[in-house]
């Protein structure tokens, strides 16, 4: 059994490695900052962080998320390089694969990328063509398919909305200096959901807004005067429970719309007219911005 220092800062990777860290039966070491605190706290509170070089002195090998909000994941791989332990990073959704590896004009890519499905494989492979790939199993889905098999799935459809956020602004700010540089950010996404609601051709019924793990409710607290329709906000509860309270998952381009997809839950992206195409390949996923007889931007 290996010794494995565990490194996540962003929520999405900090789903997965959680997920391995239960899974694997390998000694864990936990480094981790910002919204993957909370995440391993309640999936593995047996797991203590630790600092970053301590861990990595104490490990065999290192796995790592891949996030944009934090240089915490890039700086492990470069710290095991040094201590001459092997680095793995799992890639958590399917964009912006280059960017999460970009340090300075450069890319500092680990010894071994992994993903969890043949979508991320082929854009993986297309991303880094000459760099070690390996197909694995998400951690996280599988997770995610066993609750749900638990859980009795309600058979009264009656429009309840989750929509769940994303800092896009921030993310085009940090990756290219220009908060538009999608096209749109996450205030237009919402507002354009707001206004073309009546397009989902359900009696929409009330509406949860779960901010993403690094933002607040707050800033989103203008949409209850944007709308005549019942506007909460969720994230006390774990994004499975709440997307199946729901039927209907709507947002941009959030790994949190494949949960939806998980659920078997009717999925949809907002990202309006003149914005970028959700990247996201998964054919079941319905786009606002089509319908009624509208144009992807």
């Amino acid at each position: 059994m290996a010794t494995v220092a565990v490194i996540a800062h962003d929520a999405g990777g900090a789903e997965i490695l959680s997920s391995w860290a239960r899974r694997s039966g390998n000694a864990c070491l936990l480094v981790a900052e910002g919204p993957a605190v909370a995440i391993f706290k309640r999936k593995c509170p047996e797991l203590t962080p630790m600092a970053l070089l301590e861990a990595v002195a104490s490990s065999d090998w290192l796995l790592c998320g891949s996030g944009w909000q934090s240089a915490l994941e890039r700086e492990a791989i470069r710290v095991g390089r040094a201590a001459g332990k092997k680095t793995v990073t799992f890639l958590d959704h399917w964009v912006n694969y280059r960017e999460r590896f970009k340090d300075g004009p450069r890319l500092l890519l680990p010894d071994e990328i992994r993903v969890g499905d043949v979508d991320a494989l082929r854009i993986a492979q297309a991303a880094f063509p000459m760099h070690p790939i390996v197909l694995e199993e998400n951690p996280y889905v599988l997770d995610l398919l066993d609750q749900i098999d638990a859980i009795p799935q309600r058979t009264n459809k009656v429009g309840n909305v989750l929509y769940v956020c994303e800092p896009v602004a921030e993310h085009a700010k940090l990756a290219y200096g220009d908060a538009r540089h999608f096209g749109y950010t996450e205030h237009d996404a919402l507002q354009f959901f707001l206004d073309k609601i009546h397009l989902l051709n359900d009696a929409v019924r009330p509406i949860v807004i779960r901010p993403h793990p690094s933002e607040t409710a707050e800033k989103y607290a203008w949409a209850l005067n944007a709308t005549e329709q019942e506007i909460s906000f969720g994230g006390q509860n774990t994004l499975l429970q709440e997307t199946l309270a729901a039927d209907i998952v709507v947002g941009c381009e959030s790994m949190a719309m494949i949960v939806g997809l998980l659920a078997r839950k009717r999925v949809i992206s907002s990202i309006p007219p003149g914005g970028r195409r959700c990247r996201l390949p998964h054919a079941e996923i319905e786009h606002l911005a089509t319908m009624g007889g509208g144009r992807d931007g």
